[in-house]
């Protein structure tokens, strides 16, 4: 019977009937040892199944050379591009990820902050979920001075760093979009306003009202868990409104796809009769019929600079001390929105 216990050091110098202290010499090519006697030691280690621990070799150093991430689900473009940014910047600078997902619940938050803490991570990225409501459970880190950077959706903390996009801006330009193109009653379908990112994002939608003169109503504001659910079901109340809305500007590009097929479903015609905006420019916006008009979020340059930000402070804790980093968005105009397009050009006939 094969035997579970590990392999150490010592196994490999009772083997070799020699030191442990040239074993460990060997294995971390310490020059003093010769060539030959590190090919011999290496190969009776590998031959026995000896692995270096590399973990408690870390914590000597007072590191583990690990990041944890704590994001709200996994199963999106947006955060899966954002983490696919951190990976390149962490591996470039020899840094292992301990991914875990909140599933959109504080208390599930909670538990991952917890389990990374406990995991002994140099640093921790994070966007917030939805129901996060205070940030205590982030007081274990800060009182160890284990640096934590938030990105896309944050919150305001004492010695925190943010990496965003100006959502009030892109919300501004979205809603003004649809005004310019005749929209007049416009329905905003966002998500929970305790995130930055809807809160601002509805925030730019109620300004570009008021800077165009249209009055602001309640009751065309759809807060939901912006699903595609959300998206079919706002399309479906919109369809009872009397009179109908004619713009649709949502918080995300999952429920906007949603909306505009279900729409088409019932036979109204997008742009003409529904303008309709998303955001995030995800891959599904350009396979819709007709494209969406969308938000162009830099997911990835935003993984990218929160990682080499976090890497930066665990590194040297007095640099990068910019509290946030507010990086380009662009809106994308495509033909669910063209509706000043399509009159000019049924004026011409």
């Amino acid at each position: 019977m094969k035997s579970s216990r590990e392999v150490t050091i010592y196994d490999v110098a009772k083997a070799l009937n020699i030191s442990p202290s040239t074993v460990s010499r060997a294995l971390k090519d310490h020059p003093q040892i010769k060539k030959e006697t590190k090919k011999k030691i290496r190969a009776v280690a590998s031959e026995m199944g000896y692995q270096r621990n590399k973990f408690a070799s870390n914590l000597r150093q007072k590191h583990t050379y690990t990041i944890g991430v704590v994001v709200p689900k996994l199963n999106s473009f947006f955060m899966a591009t954002a983490i696919a940014g951190i990976e390149k910047i962490t591996a470039h600078n020899g840094y292992g990820l301990i991914i875990s997902q909140s599933q959109e619940s504080w208390r599930k938050e909670i538990s991952c902050v917890s389990t990374l803490f406990n995991s002994r991570v140099d640093g921790l990225l994070v966007s917030l979920a939805f129901d996060t409501k205070n940030m205590n459970h982030f007081d274990i880190l800060f009182k160890k001075d284990i640096p934590v950077v938030f990105f896309d959706r944050v919150a305001d903390c004492h010695g925190c760093m943010s990496i965003v996009i100006d959502n009030f801006k892109a919300g501004y330009e979205a809603t003004t979009h649809l005004i310019e193109q005749g929209c007049r009653k416009i329905v905003h379908l966002g998500g929970n306003l305790l995130r930055n990112v809807y809160s601002e994002r509805f925030r730019g939608y109620k300004q570009a009202l008021a800077d165009n003169k249209i009055e602001f109503d309640q009751d065309l504001v759809v807060i939901t868990d912006m699903s595609g659910q959300a998206g079919i079901d706002t399309a479906q109340k919109i369809m009872k409104m009397k009179p109908r809305p004619d713009g649709i500007f949502t918080a995300n590009d999952t429920s906007a796809v949603a909306t505009i097929v279900e729409f088409e479903k019932a036979g109204i015609s997008i742009p003409d009769e529904i303008a309709v905006v998303g955001f995030n420019n995800e891959p599904i916006s350009q396979v819709v019929k007709p494209n969406l008009t969308t938000v162009d979020y830099p997911a990835r340059d935003i993984g990218e600079i929160a990682a080499a930000s976090l890497i930066s402070k665990i590194k040297d804790s007095e640099s990068a001390n910019l509290s946030t980093i507010v990086l380009k968005h662009t809106l994308i105009v495509r033909n669910s929105s063209q509706r000043a397009k399509l009159n000019n050009s049924k004026s011409a006939r």
